[in-house]
């Protein structure tokens, strides 16, 4: 399974596996699925039971049913990183965990674009068709085109990765498509990555917009916390955006094309490309541990539902402490001095 070891590039032609994809990663995404199993609970249960409805609850609610989504295929895919579960499970993989990672990792990015144009009709544009735009029933609509779009460009791939692998052979997941998938996949990975730099197109304009409204807004009336905040919430989004998802899709597409049957790229060159689409990749899952703070940061009823939820319970232990034998017999003996 391991590359040569004086230059650390695969011995076979077809194993690009390092000690990083096979033994850190993996531990990595185990630690990152525990870790966001228990943000993304937490945000899915103050937003599905506490938090009422607006056009931007809407977006904040689909993008934590993706994530969740997203982290249930953190672990089939580190078992298999770590040589668990045998042939049936990297097909598995191969065929249903790695599709669902991809399209629900496209499905938030998409989110983060409905918000940040959201977040554009709020603060700088007026009129009445403002609050037809950030009405609940719009985004449940654009909700709903948005998945019903990217299942629809995604899934296909794993109907088409119906080739049987050959039995104690080291393959990639591309040597299971049939020829109409191998053409699907690249479609779909070239659409995919025109959806995320349209996106962070779209970003980038509506913050700029957003910072220049905000910004005149705080030379006029001078509140610097006002404005400290509104900066806080803006640069959130953009920060999350950039952080996972610039890295890997600076790389997609030369390593989607390595990855061909009739790849001109050397047996080196794919090595350094599987290496830097894995770490990149991680990256982009980090995703569903970062996306709980942009929900704090952008939604005052989701932040204001948190609070009171672990106040009550301090609250109700506090009581449960002073009404307690040990409690009241300290009181009594307070009252006789």
């Amino acid at each position: 399974m391991v590359g040569d070891n004086s230059t650390g590039l695969p011995s076979n032609g077809t194993d690009f596996s390092s000690v990083l994809t096979r033994d850190v990663l993996p531990i990595l995404y185990f630690l990152i699925f525990a870790a966001g199993l228990v943000l993304n609970s937490l945000a899915a249960w103050i937003f599905f039971k506490e938090v009422g409805g607006s056009g931007l609850v809407v977006y904040l609610k689909n993008m934590v049913v993706a994530d969740m989504l997203m982290l249930f295929t953190f672990p089939w895919r580190a078992a298999n990183d770590l040589g668990l579960g045998g042939l049936n499970l990297r097909v598995a993989v191969c065929r249903y965990s790695a599709v669902l990672f991809y399209s629900s990792m496209y499905v938030s990015i998409a989110f983060l674009g409905l918000i940040g144009l959201d977040r554009y009709v709020k603060v700088v544009c007026s009129g009445s068709w403002r609050t037809r735009l950030q009405s609940v029933a719009f985004a449940r609509g654009m909700s709903l085109l948005t998945w019903l779009l990217l299942l629809l460009v995604m899934l296909p791939n794993s109907f088409l990765s119906s080739q049987r692998p050959r039995q104690n052979h080291t393959f990639s997941c591309m040597s299971l498509k049939t020829p109409l998938g191998m053409r699907w996949h690249h479609a779909s990975s070239i659409l995919s990555v025109a959806i995320f730099w349209a996106t962070l197109l779209l970003l980038a304009f509506c913050y700029a917009a957003i910072v220049r409204r905000v910004y005149r807004s705080y030379r006029r009336v001078r509140r610097s916390k006002v404005h400290k905040k509104s900066n806080r919430s803006i640069f959130s989004i953009l920060l999350v955006f950039t952080v996972c998802f610039v890295p890997y899709h600076m790389c997609r597409i030369p390593y989607t094309l390595s990855q061909e049957s009739d790849s001109a790229f050397s047996p080196g060159v794919r090595y350094l490309l599987t290496q830097l689409k894995e770490t990149t990749q991680f990256l982009s899952a980090l995703n569903v541990c970062l996306d709980p703070i942009i929900y704090l940061l952008m939604c005052r009823t989701f932040r204001e539902a948190l609070i009171s939820k672990f106040s009550s319970r301090s609250v109700k232990a506090s009581s449960r402490s002073q009404d307690s034998p040990a409690s009241i017999k300290t009181v009594d003996s307070l009252n006789t001095l």
